[in-house]
């Protein structure tokens, strides 16, 4: 069920970090193995006890959890600093951890046998991987507000409804829908995209006044660029631009 263990955590963290730094890299698609889970939380048994400090690690993923815990928040996406463009592809289950994870990215195509649910108050827990700051940011407050607090499932169509997840497709097609989007974005310029996310996430509950200035200054930094110049020139010479995200 995809479950989040120490190891998938430390290994997600790195991931992120290498890809952050990574020029080739214009977008990430993530999913789920198997058509069970997206993701179905924290494994209980394992990252949460090291979480929590009720019990010693007892292999080499679980000693580098308990030395450094912010590697959660690193793997989940938990920060205002990761600018690529990040597409999920939603093909069970997002419980938990997994719907927090799922709140990190940016663009969601689900199955229609996908359900989604913040089960953490049922278990005498609060989704702080994120998910009580993203929530009603990211959908209006009356459905965040139920999501977080009824901790029960919702399905595909309801996440569609509330705006939760930008696509509902049969089983088969998730992932061929999330890869169509992934390479689309592609066709952008990395910088620009970059740019983009970084203002709209900087920006994101902002005054007005800082807000525009956050967008200003990404303005600036992108037209600075080469593709910046290569883009407008590509289009008056009718052709396809080549951007090298410079």
């Amino acid at each position: 069920m995809n479950a989040l263990t120490p190891e998938m955590v430390v290994r997600l963290a790195a991931f992120w970090e290498e890809v952050a730094d990574d020029d080739s890299v214009r977008v990430v698609l993530v999913t789920g193995a198997g058509q069970k889970a997206f993701c179905s939380g924290g494994d209980l048994g394992a990252l949460i006890p090291i979480m929590m400090r009720t019990r010693e690690p007892r292999d080499e993923w679980e000693e580098r959890l308990a030395a450094r815990r912010s590697l959660l928040y690193a793997a989940l996406l938990r920060n205002d600093t990761f600018f690529k463009p990040v597409v999920a592809a939603v093909n069970g289950l997002a419980f938990a951890g997994g719907a927090e994870f799922l709140l990190g990215t940016d663009i969601r195509v689900a199955s229609t046998t996908a359900r989604f649910a913040l089960t953490e108050v049922r278990r005498g827990l609060i989704a702080g991987g994120g998910s009580l700051v993203r929530l009603a940011r990211q959908i209006a407050w009356a459905d965040a507000m139920e999501v977080a607090l009824v901790g029960e499932p919702i399905d595909a169509a309801h996440a569609l409804r509330i705006g939760l997840v930008n696509r509902v497709v049969e089983p088969d097609q998730v992932l061929p829908v999330a890869e169509d989007l992934a390479r689309r974005i592609c066709l952008g310029a990395p910088i620009a995209l970059a740019k983009t996310k970084e203002a709209m996430v900087r920006s994101n509950g902002r005054p007005l006044d800082e807000a525009f200035a956050i967008e200003s200054e990404c303005t600036i930094a992108n037209a600075r660029t080469e593709d910046a110049r290569e883009g407008p020139r590509a289009f008056m010479e009718k052709r396809d631009p080549v951007f090298h995200g410079r």
